[in-house]
C-alpha cells in the first residue's frame, strides 16, 4: 500500500499505521502469492482454460480467510483502531465488506459452473453405455 493511503486508511484501521504484524502478514501473502495468482487467473479466463474456475474459488477462499483473519484478530485485540465512528464504518466495515462478498459471489458461480460441467460429463457417460 502507497504511504499516502496508508495514512488515509490508518484512520480506519490504525493498526495499518503501526505496522501490525498480523496486518503486515496478511498483506505479504496476499501480495506475494494472491496477486500473481490473479493474474494467472485473468490469463486463464482470457484464455478459456479448463482451470479457470478453480482459480478462482482457491484466490477468493484465500481472500476469505485473510478477510476472516484480519477481523479476528481486531475483534480479539479490543476492535478500536478507528480515529472516529465514520472512518469505522466507512473503511473498516464498507471498504472491506467488499472483500467478503465478491470472492463469495465468485466461488458461488464457480461452484455452480464445475459441478455443471460434472452433471454434463456424468450424462455423456451415461448416454455412451446404454
Amino acid at each position: 500500500m502507497l504511504p499516502g493511503r496508508r495514512k488515509e486508511y490508518s484512520k480506519g484501521d490504525s493498526r495499518y499505521a503501526g505496522r501490525d504484524a498480523g496486518i503486515v502478514t496478511v498483506e505479504g501473502i496476499t501480495a506475494v502469492l494472491e496477486g500473481p495468482a490473479s493474474l494467472l487467473t485473468v490469463y486463464a479466463i482470457a484464455k478459456k482454460t479448463s482451470y479457470r474456475y478453480i482459480l478462482q474459488i482457491a484466490i477468493s477462499l484465500g481472500h476469505l480467510y485473510g478477510t476472516a483473519v484480519y477481523f479476528i484478530t481486531s475483534y480479539l485485540e479490543g476492535d478500536n483502531f478507528a480515529a472516529s465512528t465514520y472512518y469505522y464504518y466507512a473503511y473498516y466495515v464498507f471498504a472491506n465488506s467488499f472483500w467478503v462478498w465478491i470472492p463469495t459471489l465468485i466461488v458461488i458461480r464457480s461452484w455452480k459452473k464445475i459441478c455443471a460441467a460434472f452433471q454434463t460429463e456424468s450424462k455423456d457417460e451415461k448416454s455412451k453405455t446404454c
